[in-house]
């Protein structure tokens, strides 16, 4: 494997979704929470992260050690740049990793919430 970046996933790539297939083959690192800066935005199939200052919430996800290969492969299927970007996101203990962000503006009226799914009330 190549030099390796450390991604956080929060949604269609973790384990048990329907898109994990792409990250199967990378190491998975374990459970993390970013800082309490994030929202998680319910875009109906799939989910859009989104930093938030001021209500913030610690957004729940994994953690995958991949390849720059996949990496890249990655930037391809989010549309990177396009509607999703790739920037650095603070995971509680770890420092910065990589994270998928949206690149469009918020639907009016999302549910949002810390992690994908939302949980149903």
């Amino acid at each position: 494997m190549d030099a390796a970046a450390t991604l956080f996933v929060y949604g269609t790539l973790k384990r048990g979704e329907r898109n994990h297939h792409l990250l199967a083959d990378q190491p998975f690192l374990g459970p993390a929470t970013t800082a309490p800066r994030y929202r998680v935005i319910d875009l109906g199939p799939y989910p859009g992260l989104v930093c938030d200052e001021l209500q913030g919430l610690a957004v729940r996800g994994e953690l995958f050690a991949v390849s720059d290969c996949c990496l890249a492969e990655l930037d391809d299927f989010e549309g990177v740049p396009g509607p999703f970007v790739r920037e650095r996101i603070e995971i509680d203990g770890r420092g910065d990793v990589w994270a998928y962000f949206m690149n469009t503006p918020v639907p009016q009226g999302a549910n949002t919430g810390d992690r994908w799914p939302l949980p149903t009330a």
